[in-house]
């Protein structure tokens, strides 16, 4: 026990390191998924058949962005990534800035879908309601779609926030760094494997209050039980 401890508090400052670095990966994906998802998911819906701003060949193009990113293995996207991220940034890896650049696209497209579901779950009487209203587009989406949906878009996004944070854990590869590459690197690779079975009961954690928080939240808002 005692030599157990010793490790832990020679590993802690490194498991701190992992959690701000994760965390800042985190930041960054899930303002990339409201800043950019969220919208995306809404136009999905609205350039859809028999929706107010019905087009289908912009509708079929962001289909395409989003299945492809979706569909796409993700260590290979991360790859594939790599010179189009140095010429952006000016560096590919080493830091958690530039390893959240991919990991921002897949929370795009991710989220995106998430909202489009959740809009394609209400019925067309809203759409009607509104525009016997005289709404308009913006006004639908402000006052209609978006208070209609909001315990279903938190119960996506908290969904979405696991899975960002499961990929999250393969940016070591690039030198990303995180709370996964700190089990890999100071667990498995020197056989440590307590100090492995730590960060991932940490992991565990982190999913369980988010879970929790999401779903209170979407709780809050859900119109059926207010």
């Amino acid at each position: 026990m005692d030599e157990f401890l010793t490790r832990m508090t020679k590993y802690l400052p490194k498991l701190v390191e992992s959690l701000f670095e994760t965390g800042t990966m985190m930041l960054l994906a899930c303002a990339a998924a409201i800043v950019l998802g969220l919208p995306l998911g809404i136009y999905l819906y609205l350039t859809a058949k028999r929706k107010p701003l019905e087009n289908q060949l912009i509708n079929n193009i962001l289909n395409a962005f989003v299945n492809i990113v979706r569909s796409f293995p993700f260590l290979l996207l991360v790859v594939a990534l790599q010179p189009i991220v140095r010429k952006v940034y000016g560096r590919a890896t080493g830091d958690p800035i530039a390893a959240s650049f991919p990991l921002m696209l897949i929370a795009v497209a991710l989220y995106a879908r998430f909202v489009e579901q959740s809009l394609l779950e209400l019925g067309p009487e809203i759409i009607e309601t509104a525009r016997s209203m005289g709404a308009t587009t913006f006004q639908l989406v402000r006052y209609f779609l978006i208070p209609e949906t909001k315990s279903s878009l938190v119960i996506g996004f908290t969904t979405a926030f696991v899975s960002f944070l499961s990929y999250s854990t393969i940016m070591g590869v690039v030198g990303g760094g995180g709370i996964g590459d700190f089990a890999i690197r100071y667990g498995y690779q020197r056989y440590e494997t307590d100090i492995m079975y730590i960060a991932i009961v940490v992991m565990i954690l982190l999913v369980q209050i988010i879970q929790w928080v999401g779903f209170k939240l979407a709780k809050h808002f859900d119109k059926r039980i207010n």
